[in-house]
């Protein structure tokens, strides 16, 4: 029989690797939704296709991902706490990815016509909060899946797949919908149904990679409270928490400097686009081809970094991951030719993935037991309570000082807050289980 979720994470405890390999595909499955809906595919359509409008259309899209953003920051830190109260995290697992499939599937209805406003906005806001809340629980998992001390490559084994995934996902979409004749398929170009079928696309490949995680993940045992008693028995938790926060400091600054930082790597991946665009004259086919670089090496920096985050600790990644981001996103913004800023933008690629895999193995090492979920509540919160602020700062600062390089600029602010905020979390040390 395979060791149980617990034994897993003793010290030198036998590993269930059909139960980690299951758990790090789902980070192949999630990325679709965010390669193809978010990032590359749908984002596009929805300005120029539905709102018909880009700039109309670029506003109305930071409205709908604002307002999910808001809604998870909220709502995360409160299911986590219900689900460690009721002990089981599949359930939830399984209930926000098939949320986030079903909506994927349902933007097959949204037309090209403005009229599909609401329609766009309704399945696009419910597949953002499916797909948000469920890494809740997946990460959650990490800990008592993985030993403590290779929770650093797994979790950077999972990001590195997370980004493979994604590129494959929109190669697939690329030359075998949007960039075919789609005469296999009878679709309609005129109707767009050769684009709108890369989100049924999603819906397949979310589901379909994601069921190993369903089946051979083990869980924890259910305490047997209602859905009632442990969301009540959850805010209870998490009030005690916050009223005990003291406790946590260590955590609570890790959270905040992680708030910092992933506010200047989502400004990064922002404005990179537009960056490239307006001072290295990039067409829309090279940033393209620049963004798939750019997850490229940073997969291969996620998988390539996970032996060093087990051999230095996930704080101690953290750092080398911001020096490496801050020395060549300083880099981008004084060199002047495109080829120059390829090399850079590469070199930069490579720290991003480590910087997200440590943060999630440092968090997966050193939350209690009994508030692993409520934890990476938190952790979600941590990455969307501030992400308005590197984009508005962006904003105001090239408004003022007319100028994209002072702009992007801030993102160092961010970067260096971060680090030094770092500075004073303790390193990593190994989650010993409780007894």
């Amino acid at each position: 029989m395979p060791p149980s979720p617990l034994q897993s994470s003793l010290p030198g405890a036998p590993e269930n690797k059909r139960a980690l390999w299951s758990w790090a595909l789902y980070d192949w499955a999630n990325s679709a939704f965010f390669t193809i809906i978010l990032t590359f595919v749908f984002a596009q359509y929805f300005s120029v296709s539905v709102i018909q409008d880009e700039v109309a259309g670029t506003r109305a899209w930071g409205n709908i991902v604002g307002i999910a953003g808001v809604v998870i920051a909220i709502l995360a830190p409160i299911l986590g706490a219900i689900a460690d109260q009721s002990g089981r995290r599949k359930p939830w697992l399984i209930s926000f990815t098939l949320l986030c499939v079903i909506s994927s599937a349902m933007l097959w209805t949204v037309t090209p016509d403005q009229s599909q406003f609401w329609t766009a906005a309704l399945w696009v806001g419910l597949g953002t909060l499916g797909a948000e809340f469920a890494f809740i629980f997946y990460n959650s998992m990490l800990p008592d899946l993985a030993r403590p001390e290779r929770t650093g490559r797994w979790s950077g084994w999972a990001w590195g797949l997370g980004y493979v995934g994604g590129i494959a996902s929109l190669v697939v979409a690329l030359y075998g919908f949007i960039e075919a004749d789609g005469a296999f398929f009878n679709l309609d170009r005129d109707a767009a149904e050769h684009v709108r079928a890369t989100f049924v696309l999603v819906a397949v490949w979310y589901l379909v990679f994601a069921l190993p995680a369903f089946f051979f993940i083990p869980d924890r045992p259910s305490t047997g409270l209602s859905l009632g008693a442990a969301t009540r028995a959850g805010l209870a938790q998490l009030k005690q928490s916050i009223a005990h926060v003291r406790q946590y400091r260590d955590i609570v600054r890790f959270l905040v400097a992680r708030m910092l930082y992933t506010d200047g790597l989502a400004t990064i991946f922002t404005f990179g686009g537009v960056y490239a665009a307006g001072t290295f004259n990039m067409s829309p086919t090279e940033v393209l081809q620049f963004a798939i670089a750019l997850n490229v090496t940073a997969g291969l920096g996620a998988l390539g970094f996970a032996w060093i985050d087990d051999a230095l600790g996930g704080r101690n990644t953290i750092l080398l991951s911001l020096v490496g981001l801050g020395c060549s996103a300083f880099a981008i913004l004084v060199v002047d030719g495109a080829t120059a800023f390829w090399i850079w933008g590469m070199i930069l690629g490579i720290f991003v993935g480590p910087l997200q895999s440590a943060s999630r193995s440092h968090l997966a090492r050193v939350a209690p037991p009994h508030l692993q979920t409520q934890m990476f509540g938190l952790f979600a919160f941590s990455g969307k309570a501030t992400a308005f602020a590197g984009p508005l700062l962006v904003g105001w600062v090239t408004s003022v000082t007319d100028s994209q390089r002072w702009g992007m600029s801030t993102i160092l602010l961010f970067l260096l807050i971060g680090f030094v905020l770092m500075l004073k979390v303790p390193a990593t040390e190994a989650r010993k289980a409780e007894d």
